[in-house]
């Protein structure tokens, strides 16, 4: 395809570069006559502005990158949607990439984004990711960037978070006043802290019931069906049945449930189960399950909007924010004894 230029235009009708540069600019030192009829040839030639000179021109792109783990799970592109809506309402466009939880390709696709000048990013990490030395520096040279959901601690930036170890503990206790006693957590990724928030409260609702909880009960997974399939595998094979999951996410929960009953356990009755980031699979299933459910689209708009202000106040102080949300427990048929 070939591509008309400003050069073309100015060819055209016999005018210098410069000019035709005035009149595409809207300059005042040009007549309006002159600019009218440079603007219609232009249009009739199918001329389109070079995006890229204009960036560079601008020194802003209006273009956001969002980096997130996986999309195979309903929560990210729920917040993904959540952002684009306070973006596109300001004028930006979204790139999106996805790591598959890799952090190889994470820092990939952190780069290419940077390379393709955007004027920010919107981060959640992978499972693997730990080191943050590239993002660190990234903020260090003025390059806005939030975190959500999945966050390092060390990376001083703005971040939007859910309130994990808050209905950790609510799931808990909820399981504990149920009468359940052998409950065991499903923390999810190790080097995650909404793994580690997430066990604090679970092991907090056991502390307040003084109730002893030992270290076995509770068992890295990753954030997938297969691993919680994987774990209630596991438990029955060694005939370590227990009396209650809390799972960190809902895959995992549902992957597990599934196993217990293809083995021909009752649920709740044998077993009682508790998700967290309640899924749309969670009030389909039999029985359905019960959940915390997280507000994704204000996740993704709070994100969006510590960003635009980060983006707009680059030439003032910027001291990074911290913003947690609050969820809602959904209790269902999965953990509740007649």
């Amino acid at each position: 395809m070939n591509y008309i230029t400003i050069k073309d235009v100015a060819k055209r009708l016999n005018l210098s570069v410069s000019t035709i540069s005035r009149a595409f600019n809207d300059k005042y030192d040009i007549k309006k006559e002159t600019k009218d009829v440079i603007l219609e040839t232009a249009k009739e030639m199918g001329y389109r502005p070079n995006p890229m000179a204009k960036k560079l021109i601008q020194r802003r792109s209006f273009n956001i990158g969002i980096v997130v783990p996986e999309f195979i799970n309903g929560y990210f592109p729920e917040v993904i949607i959540g952002a684009q809506e306070i973006l596109f309402e300001k004028g930006y466009q979204v790139l999106i990439t996805q790591s598959n939880e890799c952090f190889e390709t994470e820092l990939k696709n952190v780069q290419t984004l940077e390379n393709n000048m955007v004027d920010g990013l919107l981060l959640s990490i992978s499972c693997e990711t730990s080191n943050t030395e590239y993002y660190q520096k990234l903020v260090k040279n003025g390059l806005p960037i939030v975190l959500f959901n999945r966050v390092n601690k060390d990376l001083n930036t703005s971040k939007v978070l859910f309130n994990d170890y808050k209905w950790a503990f609510f799931a808990t206790e909820h399981l504990i006043t149920q009468g359940y006693k052998k409950i065991v957590c499903l923390k999810g990724a190790d080097n995650l802290s909404l793994s580690h928030e997430r066990v604090r409260g679970f092991t907090d609702a056991f502390k307040k019931h003084k109730t002893i909880i030992t270290k076995d009960k509770i068992i890295p997974t990753g954030f997938y069906a297969e691993d919680g399939m994987r774990v209630a595998e596991a438990m029955i094979k060694n005939n370590d049945i227990p009396d209650a999951i809390f799972a960190c996410n809902d895959p995992t929960a549902i992957g597990a449930m599934k196993v217990f009953k293809k083995n021909g356990y009752r649920i709740p009755d044998d077993i009682a189960f508790v998700g967290f980031t309640e899924s749309k699979m969670a009030d389909l299933i039999d029985p359905p399950l019960t959940s915390v459910s997280q507000p994704t689209l204000d996740i993704g708009r709070e994100a969006a909007k510590l960003l635009i202000e980060q983006i707009e106040n680059r030439t003032g102080s910027h001291l990074p924010q911290t913003v947690t949300l609050n969820g809602q427990l959904n209790i269902r048929e999965s953990s509740v004894r007649i």
